[in-house]
């Protein structure tokens, strides 16, 4: 692990990627903080400390805190997040997108363009939302300094510029930096709130709210949790493919044995974010509503700490697993493309017999793969009722921190050993330098 990385400083090219990366995140945090024109930020962030648990609250956790001080970053990046994961939902009901997606690079080349196009519309919508509730005085009253179309104009324009903006920054970080830009730009907003969480903690220390035994035994479940998770992500159910000797023109494809892995989380922090975002938005439109009716509804059976709630949660998050599952991977698909390589599982016939197995494998996985992201979803509020952890810990957030910091680390140990450098997994040096 040392060696890993003191060989970083050694690659020119590797260590400018990464100062580049650091750069442009650097950018993005500075412009979290430039206030849109025409609002009073001190109103709006009063107004968002009081929306804990809804919709809001998620959105301002990817954003970086960017939303509750509606700066031009204020959407972040969700607009984009939300046209790809909406496009790909399409690619199943619209052909055209589906033979798309088969058509290799160029089909991928097409399918981001009209994603980025998506992204626009998404952004403006989103900017026309946010700028009729600042006027109407759901942010708070006298958040909008001089009300009317020019602001509403301004405040889409601005909002939507810095969506756009974002998307050319995460795009930059992936092909001059190191890592996937948008995952990269997620995991800064989301690692930004670890130093304040750890300054309540120790002011909790002090005041003796939180004993030291109570950290030390934190700090170790914390650990524990993430290397839980890390062991989760990479975890794979490789079934093995046969391949026949063929004769291609005047040459033999000796045949051999390799393998198609089924990962155990296979939808990724998908499921999370859509369950949580149902879930919530009851909660968000209680803010905005004085029924009685509906805040006693609210408090029966959306508190977030009740067990009912819990179980909703546990239900709809199994429920997307199985979806995007789904969509992600057709076994029919599959079990053709491996009939037409000349390929076969072995002690299963080709065709329909292949698809069926491969469908009782990804059923199976998939349900191990739903009850671990439940598990990881409800410990935040296991520790927070239970334990009075004060920050929130687990969850979506903790999902997607280590699936981008491993899917990083991955990409420099790519760029290691591509020039015979050790890196982080490896235990034994395999050449200390270049020759030169």
């Amino acid at each position: 692990m040392i060696g890993g990385v003191q060989n970083i400083g050694r690659i020119k090219e590797l260590r400018d990627r990464i100062l580049f990366t650091f750069a442009l995140l650097a950018v993005y945090r500075i412009g979290a903080y430039v206030v849109t024109p025409g609002i009073d930020p001190e109103v709006v962030r009063q107004f968002f400390s009081q929306l804990e648990g809804t919709v809001f609250g998620l959105f301002n956790l990817f954003s970086g805190g960017a939303l509750e001080q509606l700066s031009i970053l204020s959407l972040g990046i969700m607009p984009y997040i939300s046209a790809s994961i909406i496009l790909q939902l399409l690619t199943v009901v619209i052909p055209k997108l589906e033979e798309l997606k088969k058509e290799g690079e160029q089909g991928r080349k097409k399918i981001n363009q009209y994603t980025r196009y998506f992204t626009i519309v998404l952004a403006l919508f989103q900017g026309l939302l946010i700028a009729t509730a600042l006027e109407n005085g759901q942010f708070g009253e006298g958040a909008v300094l001089d009300p009317g179309w020019g602001f509403k104009l301004l405040c889409m324009l601005t909002l939507t510029t810095g969506t756009a903006f974002l998307m050319w920054l995460g795009e930059q970080i992936t092909e001059r930096g190191i890592g996937n830009g948008i995952s990269m730009i997620i995991f800064a907003s989301i690692i930004i709130g670890l130093p304040s969480a750890l300054g309540q903690l120790f002011q909790l220390v002090r005041t003796d709210q939180f004993s030291l035994l109570q950290v030390l035994f934190l700090a170790g479940f914390a650990v524990a949790v993430i290397a839980f998770v890390v062991v989760v992500e990479r975890g794979q159910r490789r079934i093995p493919i046969q391949h026949a000797r063929r004769v291609v023109g005047r040459r033999v494809m000796q045949g051999g044995m390799s393998y198609f892995p089924l990962r155990v989380n296979t939808a990724g922090v998908i499921p999370a974010i859509f369950a949580s975002s149902l879930l919530m938005f009851p909660l968000t439109i209680g803010q905005f509503t004085d029924s009685p009716a509906v805040q006693n509804f609210i408090d029966r059976f959306l508190n977030p700490a009740s067990f009912g709630y819990q179980i909703v949660y546990i239900g709809l998050i199994i429920f997307f697993c199985y979806f995007y599952t789904a969509i992600m991977i057709d076994p029919n698909d599959v079990a053709e493309n491996i009939k037409k390589s000349g390929a076969y599982i072995p002690g299963i016939r080709p065709g329909k017999k292949t698809a069926e197995h491969i469908d009782r494998v990804l059923t199976r996985i998939t349900l191990i793969g739903a009850v671990y992201i439940s598990a990881v979803c409800v410990l935040p509020t296991l520790l927070a009722v239970r334990a009075g952890v004060p920050f929130y810990f687990g969850g979506t957030a903790l999902l997607i921190v280590v699936g981008v910091g491993l899917d990083t680390i991955g990409q420099v140990e790519a760029h290691l050993v591509s020039r015979q450098y050790e890196g982080f997994a490896s235990g034994t040096r395999i050449r200390g330098r270049l020759a030169r």
